[in-house]
Formats: C-alpha cells, structure tokens, sequence
C-alpha cells in the first residue's frame, strides 16, 4: 500500500495515468509524444516513472512484437476504497 501512495504521490506520475485514462494501450512512443506539450520529462525519465507505476499494480503491459503496450489497472485504487469505505458528507449524523 506504501508504493501505491509513493507512485500516486509524483505529478508526473500522475500525468502518465491522466494520458493512459484517456486513451489506454499505449506505447512509450505515444506516452511521451502526449507528455510533451504538459512536461518537459525525457523519455528515459518517463520509462522510469512507468516502471515504478507497474510495479505498484497501476500499470499492466503487454508485448506485442516489438512494442510494448502500456495499460491503466485501477484494481489497486479501488482496494484503497474498500479498505477505508465511507460516508460523503451528506451522510454524516
């Protein structure tokens, strides 16, 4: 749960899960070229952010030849809401 909230916790990091909610399955390629007008990340640093938000569970690849395929997993956010279920404002006593 702790890598979670470090991998949620990054702006870029989150930029790279923004890109990835909008159009899902994309390569390091279209990631970066989606970035560029919001960060000024290389393409290495943008590799790396996507390594550490695989290995928390946000993102999920696939190889397909010679690309590899980035995916958006929000199994790991959805345990954070089960974990701590709550009330919205409206229905507190």
């Amino acid at each position: 749960m702790e890598d979670l909230f470090h991998a949620l916790a990054a702006p870029a990091r989150q930029q790279i899960l923004d890109v990835l909610s909008e159009r899902d399955g994309q390569t390091l390629f279209e990631i970066c070229t989606r970035l560029s007008n919001r960060t000024t990340l290389s393409r290495q640093a943008i590799s790396q952010h996507l390594d550490v938000l695989e290995r928390c569970g946000l993102v999920t690849t696939r190889r397909e030849g010679r690309y590899k395929f980035h995916h958006l997993d929000t199994t790991p956010l959805r345990a954070i809401l089960e974990r701590w279920p709550g009330r919205t404002e409206g229905d507190r006593a």
